[in-house]
């Protein structure tokens, strides 16, 4: 599978997929410990002495023969300055030399490609074959990037550069010289960046924002034009986020990916990577999202980004793809055509879950096959890089895509997910780097994407302890509430499961509401406009909107026949919705504008105006911002919505309500047949303020999903206290003050009030 390409993998369920180039033999594979391994990962990479005088450079492999390391003055078509051979010493590699260069790559030969003296570079002297039966890919005429290189010179695809055959075995490439063109480790000394002070805020208290790093400012006409797209250029944001209410950003992929190639223009997008999910290197801040693109300038300003954020509050989450690698997959199926660029060159095996015979990849992601996650060298690199974007670049927490990958028990010839095994990345991670205590405090906040491709990989609720995860079945529920009446049966029970925090998920295994991350959209998918504006993807269309290819066609959308004012009125409900739910709320970067992809589902190839942000908002733009601004503030503001442990149905203060309680639209209890009546399409909610630590005596909520007005008859707000309404999602009352700031609420009534919630309509009252 070529390097270049990511398709995404929105999906309301996750099917069964036949892998066509895997084995049907299935063969579990026990991880050897790390001892076994000979693992020493502490000094891996390159080092400077403290003088300088000196580099030493120490990989892994485990099945090579020899290894060498070559040193450049530059990037790029130059012949090296320097070289060296490595020595052994268990399965760590390493030599010290004199200080020469600045970049480097390494030569491997191993049992299908033994070393001779008379090899040359572009030579096929010593070929045995591509892979041999353990499934080892050495080839000494690519020059391989250090998995543990800190930066990384350019991407192995480039303006000027983009024949993949020069990365290639097999045939067609298997004697090219990549050295002129190959990415290489950047020699880096030891430096220290401050990253400000980390929030120690718990994730309950989190409202995430999913972006991308370049589309969060390339569009920015406020931002110097040289840092547009850039993390200087995000870091100046900082305030802005803040000011919207969000309190993490979330930026999908910055290690190091191949992008340089990306087009920016019309000429043609086809396989282009601007999500970022095929990842080069794990060290490495992406180079291309740099102002400074000198040695160590990546780095450095990733790290003042992080502070900029810190200053302001905000955490730094990053989304990071330990599932699969940029190496890709093999070339139209032939077993011999694979990317030789790094991992693969190296240690195959290690670093790749490969098929029961070894000779091509073993595959639950749909982009070129699993990293081996069960394997401790592989975990290694995983442990390793995540403690160093954690330490050295300041970031608070992370998202992994297609997370049940890490849950895999067996190396090759089989998927085999497992919460408990504690040999898995899954356990390892958050063994080692432990999460956030419930509380706030030090530690890490873990998300994880609950899904992959194929049998056993959809976990939604079956994570470990630590982990929050993307709650897809909380998305698709309120989905089908919203868009499908009539078409999808949704009861109440099902409703209030996923808004009360989806205990049935989480509350089975000690995890907690906020182990639950509630959002209708992500970057994988319709935008918020989108998801009440289209009927179907559109993915084909022209420049800067399409063409993109993939993207699921089961979307849960609707149009709404067309008509703008109820589109609005839907995606104020869906923003209200993960406002207002127990759990951990996420919205997507430009969905507080209503951006719009025009039906395009899957842009992951558009680098493009389009797919960026925009910061120029129309009346109806600036209006819904303000109400997603005000409804996080409301959010911030109440402790009810926001709670430690599962709710429940107790009065334990004796004063006359539950801590929260559910209401007909006639102000009763539902009884069993109305929870469990799809046609019942209106539910009512209290919480008990003074049970849950919020300043408000009591919050009402009342949705009405059915296609006509529903009368509310209110409940008590308490003794002594009326209601008074912070939003009605009514176009009625569409406007830049359609949520109440505090003190200027309107008056309702007392219990026993009723308010009509008009059609597909959303309550909130606050008890004063």
């Amino acid at each position: 599978m070529p390097l270049r390409a990511r398709r995404g993998l929105t999906r309301r369920t996750i099917p069964v997929v036949l892998l066509a180039l895997l084995s049907a033999l299935a063969v579990v594979t026990t991880a050897p410990t790390a001892a076994q391994a000979g693992i020493d990962t502490a000094q891996l990479g390159a080092r400077y002495s403290a003088d300088r005088s000196t580099i030493t450079f120490r990989v892994h492999s485990g099945t090579a023969t020899r290894i060498a390391v070559y040193l450049y003055d530059l990037p790029t078509g130059a012949a090296p300055v320097a070289q060296a051979t490595l020595a052994k010493s268990g399965t760590i590699w390493s030599a010290t030399v004199s200080a020469a260069g600045k970049y480097y790559g390494y030569r491997a030969w191993g049992p299908n490609w033994p070393y001779n003296a008379a090899w040359t570079p572009g030579s096929s002297t010593g070929f045995v074959s591509d892979v041999d039966a353990a499934g080892n890919r050495f080839n000494p005429n690519k020059l391989l990037l250090d998995p543990y290189a800190r930066e990384v010179s350019h991407d192995p695809l480039r303006p000027g550069m983009t024949d993949e055959t020069v990365f290639t075995s097999g045939p067609g490439g298997r004697t090219v010289d990549s050295g002129p063109h190959a990415a290489k480790g950047v020699l880096l000394a030891a430096t220290t960046s401050a990253t400000g002070t980390k929030p120690t805020r718990p994730l309950k208290d989190d409202i995430v924002y999913e972006t991308h790093l370049r589309g969060l400012t390339a569009n920015d006409a406020s931002i110097p034009a040289a840092y547009r797209g850039t993390y200087r250029g995000a870091g100046l944001k900082a305030a802005q986020l803040a000011a919207l209410g969000v309190t993490a950003v979330e930026f999908l992929p910055v290690q190091e990916t191949q992008n340089d190639a990306n087009d920016v223009d019309a000429t043609g997008t086809a396989g282009d990577n601007y999500w970022g999910y095929m990842t080069l290197n794990y060290f490495a801040p992406d180079r291309r999202y740099s102002s400074d693109k000198s040695p160590g300038g990546p780095t450095a300003e990733f790290a003042a980004m992080t502070k900029a954020f810190h200053d302001n509050g905000l955490k730094v989450f990053v989304d990071v793809v330990y599932n699969h690698t940029g190496e890709g997959g093999s070339h139209g199926g032939d077993k011999n055509v694979y990317n030789v660029f790094s991992y693969r060159g190296l240690d195959n095996p290690a670093y790749y879950s490969l098929s029961a015979d070894r000779q091509s990849s073993w595959d639950n992601t749909g982009v070129g096959g699993n990293y081996n996650t069960y394997n401790p060298v592989a975990q290694n690199l995983i442990v390793d890089s995540l403690a160093h974007w954690r330490d050295k670049l300041g970031v608070d927490g992370f998202r992994h895509d297609l997370a049940s990958v890490l849950g895999n028990t067996c190396q090759h010839g089989c998927f085999s997910y497992s919460r408990t095994d504690p040999a898995t990345a899954l356990n390892r991670i958050t063994a080692e780097m432990p999460a956030r205590p419930a509380g706030g405090g030090s530690g890490t906040d873990w998300i994880a994407e609950p899904w992959a491709l194929g049998e056993g990989t959809y976990q939604v609720g079956n994570f470990p302890a630590g982990w929050a995860e993307w709650n897809g079945r909380y998305r698709d529920t309120l989905r089908s509430d919203q868009n499908k009446l009539g078409v999808d049966a949704v009861t109440p029970g099902q409703l209030a499961d996923r808004l009360a925090g989806s205990a049935d998920l989480y509350g089975d295994d000690g995890r907690k509401p906020w182990h639950s991350v509630n959002f209708m959209v992500a970057h994988d998918g319709f935008t918020l406009k989108d998801l009440y504006s289209c009927n179907a993807k559109n993915n084909t269309q022209a420049w800067p909107y399409g063409p993109s290819d993939g993207g699921s066609d089961d979307n849960i959308s609707w149009d709404h026949g067309g008509n703008a004012a109820l589109q609005r009125k839907s995606a104020r409900n869906g923003t209200a919705f993960v406002m207002l739910s127990a759990g951990t709320p996420m919205m997507t970067g430009g969905d507080e504008y209503l951006r719009s992809m025009r039906c395009n589902n899957n842009p992951y190839n558009l680098d493009s105006p389009a797919n960026w942000q925009s910061w120029s908002f129309d009346t109806a733009q600036t209006d819904f911002r303000t109400f997603t601004t005000r409804l996080a503030q409301f959010r911030k503001a109440h402790a009810a919505l926001r709670p430690a442990n599962f709710y429940t149905s107790a009065d334990a203060d004796g004063d006359g309500m539950k801590q929260l309680e559910w209401f007909t639209p006639a102000g009763t209890t539902p009884d069993a047949a109305y929870w469990a009546n799809a046609g019942n399409h209106a539910l009512g909610w209290r919480y008990d303020g003074s049970e849950l630590g919020d300043s408000a005596a009591s919050i009402f909520v009342g949705y009405n999903g059915w296609s006509g007005d529903v009368t509310f008859t209110l409940p008590s707000p308490g003794a002594g206290k009326q209601w008074y309404r912070v939003t009605d999602t009514a176009s009625w009352a569409e406007g830049p003050n359609q949520v109440a700031t505090a003190g200027t609420e309107a008056l309702i009534g007392g219990a026993g009030t009723t308010y009509i919630v008009r059609e597909r309509g959303l309550l909130l009252l606050i008890a004063k």
